[in-house]
Parts: structure tokens; C-alpha cells; sequence
């Protein structure tokens, strides 16, 4: 018989405040950085913290400078951190939270990838993506296209107006 080794839960408000820690550590570096996820949305016992950044030049290897120095403190669970090419890392913050920190380019897509970061999985599907698809959107690579143009999406409420659809609170995408 296998035993299941039990993750401990965290409340919202636990998570909450370790995620202002992290923000307040990053932010230095980051050009924009907000809290996505379960957190945002409000659920009661988050799983893990999501945080979207656009982050500042950095460098890793010998000599680290930038986000780096804050990031790279915590245990990797996946993801190397390389400046350019890393969209995602996952790491284990010294409260036991696992932090899926996603890193977006620039600010051109900030809006489309705040959304689908902020979930939840099926809000996206069902509502936002299937928008999107009726009205001739494609999304690939963190990027919403049409008719082969690559579109910007600055901010959240472009790409809830995109999609035809009327924009809802976090706390209302539970689905």
C-alpha cells in the first residue's frame, strides 16, 4: 500500500502575504510584476503563488546581477533562469510555497498573458479563448494573432474586448 504524502495547505491570506514578500523583493528589478493565479482570484487554499514580471537586463552564471539575485536563492524545481529565453520557473520559497513564476518579454503581451495567468484554466477555455477563436483570434507562443499579425495586448481589458466579452473580476473566473 502506498501512502500519500500530504502537501501542507496554506490559506489565502498565508499565501497573500508571502507573495507581497516576493513582489517587494523583485520589484527592484522588474520592470512590472503583479500576483496571478488562484491568489488573485481569491480562492480560500491556494496550491501554489503565480507571478507574472517583466523583468529588468539581468545576468546569471559567474556573475548574477538583476532578478537573478533574488530568484536564485530559492530551490529550482524547474526551470533555468537565462535572460531572454526563460518564459517560466518553478521554485520553493523558504515558507514550503511553490512559486510558478512566468516572465513575460515586453509589455506588448502583458494583457493577454495577465489573463490567461490569472485563469482559471476553464474561464480561459470557455469563455475567453472560445471568443477569441468566433472572432477570428489565434493565440500561440504567449502572443494573440489575426490573419498572421502578431496584435498587442497591453493590458487584461484589451483582451477581454477582443474576445466580445464583458470583463469580469478575478474572483468571478471560478468556474
Amino acid at each position: 500500500m502506498k501512502i500519500k504524502k500530504e502537501e501542507k495547505k496554506f490559506t489565502h491570506a498565508e499565501v497573500y502575504a508571502v507573495a507581497l514578500d516576493v513582489l517587494e523583493q523583485l520589484l527592484p528589478f522588474c520592470v512590472r510584476a503583479e500576483i496571478c493565479g488562484s491568489v488573485r482570484r481569491g480562492k480560500p487554499f491556494p496550491k501554489d503563488l503565480e507571478l507574472l514580471i517583466i523583468p529588468k537586463p539581468y545576468t546569471t552564471g559567474a556573475v548574477e546581477s538583476g532578478i537573478a539575485l533574488v530568484v536564485n536563492r530559492w530551490v529550482k524545481v524547474k526551470g533555468e533562469l537565462v535572460y531572454g529565453k526563460t518564459r517560466y520557473t518553478q521554485r520553493l520559497l523558504p515558507s514550503g510555497i511553490k512559486l510558478d513564476l512566468f516572465i513575460c518579454t515586453d509589455e506588448t503581451n502583458w494583457g493577454y498573458l495577465y489573463a490567461l495567468r490569472t485563469g482559471s484554466a476553464d474561464f480561459n477555455k470557455k469563455v475567453l479563448f472560445s471568443g477569441l477563436k468566433s472572432r477570428g483570434f489565434k493565440c500561440k507562443d504567449g502572443y494573440v494573432f489575426r490573419d498572421g499579425e502578431k496584435l498587442e495586448v497591453r493590458e487584461e481589458i484589451n483582451l477581454f474586448r477582443m474576445a466580445g466579452v464583458l470583463y469580469k473580476e478575478p474572483s468571478e473566473r471560478n468556474l
